[in-house]
């Protein structure tokens, strides 16, 4: 968990989400070493983190980024040029897999009928190498919402359902079974990919491990993940990339509110100009409870409040939590862990502003990055 001075943030006009950025120099610099000393291709997967502002500093370590689409293709081909770009999507639309073609390296189909519809195209651009989605019918996540390989998923090509034949024009192979797991999942699900999908790996140039690898959480076993990659480079020669969204920003930034107004109900409640539904919408989705600094679980400490958004929605409620002192209107709460799959998921129901984004530089001063008004609520109509 951070433990960075955050005095500064404070100071910030709320509500608004501030990237840390040293905290994410530090995961960079981890996943850069992992490269180094595997020679695998670490992708940044913009579904969890697509602020641009700093994509300049991310080019400097990872490989790349890995898109679900063409703006997400777009944005990486713009803002991180020199760099790869990836995509995969479920199924892509005539017009896009177009415009794919002129941004991306790797373009990643999820069932045969979809290579057998663009194959032709594909045949026309061999400097963009094209692969399979498979599903190895083997996950550990428990949530279904998350798990691409629960019952009938839609998601990838599933032994029974493989056609070498199809291999024809084909450079690799994709997975992604995992959500914010550590080494050994991998390790126990790559086994299952090499009995069910290995015999097929002489006939392909590259494998990708997908995402959901939480590389940079603490205490997670990075030598269990170099005997992984290298394992896999070794015995077959493939090249071998991981697309981690999360690991990439992971505490690597903030959300800081302000207290709107305290009422009761059979407990302390307040409410705070953030709301779950707008700002931070994994929280009813996962469903999880952020940290706040200086705050602790329910009773723990002298005071306990619920904390509510200022949506309608009964159910904008981002959770209970303690405090030493009793809270005022008028005061500052800063959310750790907020980089990650919010601000690319916020929206503006109820008419909700998004928070404005800033930056936290290693020496404790803040930079604007981008700031919204009506016009961004207006225009989304």
């Amino acid at each position: 968990m951070m433990n960075r001075n955050t005095d500064s943030l404070l100071t910030l006009p709320t509500p608004c989400y501030v990237i840390d950025q040293q905290a994410l120099t530090d995961n960079l610099t981890l996943l850069h070493s992992i490269e180094q000393q595997t020679g695998c291709h670490i992708l940044l997967a913009q579904k969890a983190f697509s602020a641009y502002h700093v994509y300049p500093l991310i080019a400097r370590y990872l490989s790349g980024t890995t898109a679900s689409g063409l703006y997400e293709a777009r944005l990486a081909h713009e803002e991180m040029p020199g760099k790869q770009v990836h995509v995969f999507s479920p199924a892509y639309r005539d017009e896009e897999f177009d415009e794919l073609l002129n941004f991306c390296d790797h373009i990643v189909l999820n069932s045969l009928s979809q290579w057998r519809h663009f194959q032709e195209k594909a045949q026309r651009h061999p400097e963009v190498s094209f692969g399979l989605r498979i599903n190895p019918e083997y996950s550990e996540i428990e949530t279904d919402l998350y798990n691409p390989c629960f019952a009938n998923s839609r998601l990838g090509i599933t032994p029974e359902n493989f056609d070498e034949a199809a291999l024809e024009g084909i450079s690799g192979l994709h997975f992604h079974t995992m959500c914010e797991q550590g080494a050994d999942t991998l390790e126990r699900t790559l086994a299952v990919v090499e009995k069910k999908f290995g015999r097929f790996f002489d006939r392909i140039r590259w494998i990708n491990f997908g995402g959901g690898h939480h590389i940079t959480r603490p205490g997670y076993d990075v030598e269990t993940l170099l005997r992984c990659i290298e394992r896999i480079r070794q015995r077959y020669g493939l090249e071998v990339y991981l697309e981690p969204g999360e690991a990439v920003a992971l505490n690597a930034g903030y959300l800081v509110t302000s207290v709107l107004d305290l009422t009761k109900n059979g407990m302390d409640l307040a409410i705070v100009d953030t709301s779950a539904a707008c700002h931070m919408p994994d929280v009813l989705e996962m469903p999880y409870r952020p940290m706040i600094i200086g705050s602790g679980e329910p009773g723990v400490l002298s005071r306990t409040y619920r904390l509510g958004g200022p949506t309608c929605l009964a159910g904008d409620i981002i959770g209970d939590y303690s405090f030493e002192k009793p809270l005022s209107i008028g005061d500052k709460l800063i959310f750790t862990d907020m980089a990650i799959y919010s601000m690319v998921k916020n929206n503006t129901f109820n008419g909700m502003p998004l928070p404005s984004i800033y930056l936290l530089k290693p020496d404790s001063s803040t930079e604007l990055l981008k700031e919204f008004g009506y016009a961004d609520f207006k225009s989304r109509l």
